[in-house]
C-alpha cells in the first residue's frame, strides 16, 4: 500500500493541467456559451454565506482567514470536471477525489443481454450529463441534492464481472484475463460483499456531487439490476496541504510512492488493454481488483514510530526510504546497519511490493479509505478500499499478493474482507454507451 497515486492536492486553477490527463478534465468546467448554471448558483451560494455571516456578527470581527477568503476558491473547485468520452474511462488515471463509492450489481432474474444494454446506455446518458454538471434529465426533473453545485471533478466509471457473461449469453466474449482471483491465506472475504455483475465507481471532490450521483445511477438500475454490495470511501480534499503531496490512510502512511508515472515509456502498456491483446471489446480498458481492506488500528497504534517505519520500509513524515533520501529516492535494499542487520528489513511492505522484487509486477493503485463506524467490541471498521489497475491481473495484482502472502510485516495488521476482479472497458466515443462494442458486437 506505498505505491503512488496521482496527489489530489494540487492547486485548484479553474484550468486543467496539461499533460496526459488534458484529455479527460475540461479547462473550467465550462460548457459552449458560458458558465454552467450550476456552477453560477455555486458561486451565489458561497457569496451568501460571506454576507450572512457579517450580517449575523454585528458588533465582532471576523478572523483575517475567514473574511478574506475569495469566494471564486470554492468556485474552482466545484468547476473542475473530467470529461466522459476519453480513450480511456474516467476515474483511472484521474487525480484522487476526497468522496467515493463503489458499488456492484446483478441482473435480475430474466434480464439478459437486451436490458443490460439499455441499463448501460442510460448509465451513460446519466453520467455524461452530471460529470458536466447538469441536471440528471433534460426535462429538468432532478432530486436537487447538488443543483447548486458544479461537476467538482466527478467521474464515473463501469465495469463487468466474471457473472455478467454468463448472465447475457455472451461467455465467448469473457477474457481470460477476467479468471478468478486465486485464494490467499490472508483472505477472510464475506461473498456478500464482493464480485457482482456490473461494477460501478463514482468520485468527486464533493460528497453531495457525489451522492447525486449514486442516487441517479440506482434509480436508472430499477427493474433491471439490484444493488449486490456498496462502499463509501473518502480522501483528503484537494488545497489541503500547502503543497501537493502523496495521499496518507488512515495508518498515517503516505500511500503510493512507488506507483507507475503516466511519463513511464511502458505506463500504457502496464494499466491499459492494446488493440491486439483481445478481445477487441476491451481495447484501451483495464481490469481493477477491489479489496476491503480491513486495518487493525488498534494493534497498529500500539507500535512505536521506529517499529511502524520498520513495518513499511520507509519514513512515516516523508515517505523516504529508510536508507535516506526523499520520497522518491531509490532504497538501498542491501544497505545494513552497525550491527550488520539490514536497513530495510526483508518482509518491510514498501521491499515486497517492488516491481523489481515481483518479477516487473506493477499495477496503478487508486484508493480510497473507508470508517464503518466502531464494531460491538469497541473496534474501529475502517481501513482501505483498496483499488489497482493493470493490463493483466494475472501479471500484476496476482504475483505481487503471493508474495505478500508468504510474509509481509504488514499482514499482521490488516484484514482482506471483500475482494472483486472486474472488466473495465474503454471509454465510449461520441454517440456511443460504455461497454456499447461487447453488447452489440
Amino acid at each position: 500500500m506505498t505505491d503512488r497515486i496521482p496527489s489530489q492536492d494540487r492547486p485548484t486553477t479553474g484550468k486543467a493541467s496539461a499533460g496526459p490527463r488534458a484529455a479527460e478534465e475540461s479547462t473550467a468546467g465550462e460548457r459552449p456559451g458560458g458558465v454552467s448554471r450550476r456552477a453560477l448558483l455555486g458561486t451565489a451560494g458561497a457569496t451568501g454565506l460571506v454576507l450572512g455571516a457579517v450580517g449575523g456578527g454585528v458588533g465582532y470581527a471576523l478572523a483575517p482567514e475567514e473574511s478574506e477568503a475569495p469566494a471564486e476558491a470554492l468556485t474552482r473547485l466545484g468547476a473542475r470536471r473530467a470529461m466522459f468520452h476519453v480513450k480511456h474511462q474516467p476515474g483511472i488515471t484521474t487525480p484522487l477525489q476526497a468522496k467515493g463509492h463503489l458499488l456492484a450489481f446483478d441482473l435480475l432474474a430474466g434480464k439478459g443481454r437486451r436490458e443490460a444494454a439499455n441499463l448501460l446506455r442510460r448509465w451513460s446518458e446519466t453520467a455524461e450529463r452530471l460529470m458536466a454538471g447538469e441536471t440528471v434529465a433534460a426535462d429538468g426533473h432532478d432530486t436537487g441534492i447538488a443543483l447548486d453545485a458544479g461537476p467538482a471533478s466527478l467521474t464515473v466509471t463501469f465495469g463487468f464481472g466474471h457473472s455478467f457473461f454468463s448472465r447475457t449469453g455472451l461467455e465467448k466474449q469473457r477474457p481470460e484475463a477476467l479468471a478468478p482471483l486465486p485464494q490467499f491465506s490472508s483472505d477472510h472475504l464475506d461473498a456478500k460483499r464482493g464480485e457482482g455483475d456490473l461494477w460501478v465507481q463514482i468520485g468527486a471532490d464533493d460528497a453531495l456531487v457525489a451522492f447525486h450521483a449514486l442516487r441517479a445511477l440506482q434509480k436508472d438500475a430499477r427493474g433491471t439490476a439490484r444493488v449486490r454490495w456498496q462502499m463509501n470511501g473518502f480522501n483528503r480534499s484537494p488545497g489541503a496541504t500547502a503543497s501537493p503531496r502523496t495521499a496518507r490512510n488512515l495508518m498515517g502512511q503516505l500511500d503510493g510512492t512507488g506507483n507507475p508515472q503516466e511519463s513511464d515509456k511502458d505506463f500504457t502498456q502496464r494499466v491499459f488493454v492494446g488493440a491486439e491483446d483481445g478481445p477487441e471489446w476491451m481495447a484501451n480498458g483495464s481490469y481493477v481488483v477491489m479489496r476491503r481492506i480491513r486495518m487493525l488500528l488498534d494493534d497498529w497504534e500500539r507500535l512505536g514510530l521506529t517499529e511502524q517505519e520498520k513495518v513499511i520500509g520507509r519514513r512515516k513524515s516523508t515517505g523516504a526510504p529508510l536508507t535516506g533520501g526523499g520520497e522518491r529516492t531509490e532504497p538501498r535494499l542491501n544497505a545494513t546497519d552497525k550491527n550488520g542487520d539490514l536497513v530495510i528489513p526483508l518482509n518491510a511492505h514498501a521491499r515486497i511490493t517492488r516491481p523489481d522484487q515481483n518479477g516487473g509486477a506493477a499495477m496503478l493503485r487508486r484508493p480510497f479509505s473507508y470508517h464503518d463506524g466502531i464494531d460491538a467490541d469497541g473496534v474501529p471498521d475502517a481501513g482501505l478500499l483498496f483499488l489497482c489497475w493493470q493490463a493483466d491481473p494475472l501479471r500484476g495484482f496476482v504475483p505481487v499478493q503471493r508474495k505478500l502472502d508468504r510474509g509481509d510485516a504488514l499482514s499482521e495488521y490488516i484484514r482482506h474482507e471483500a475482494s472483486g476482479l472486474y472488466a473495465v472497458p474503454g471509454g465510449a466515443a461520441k454517440g456511443e454507451y460504455v461497454g456499447q462494442r461487447l453488447l452489440e458486437g
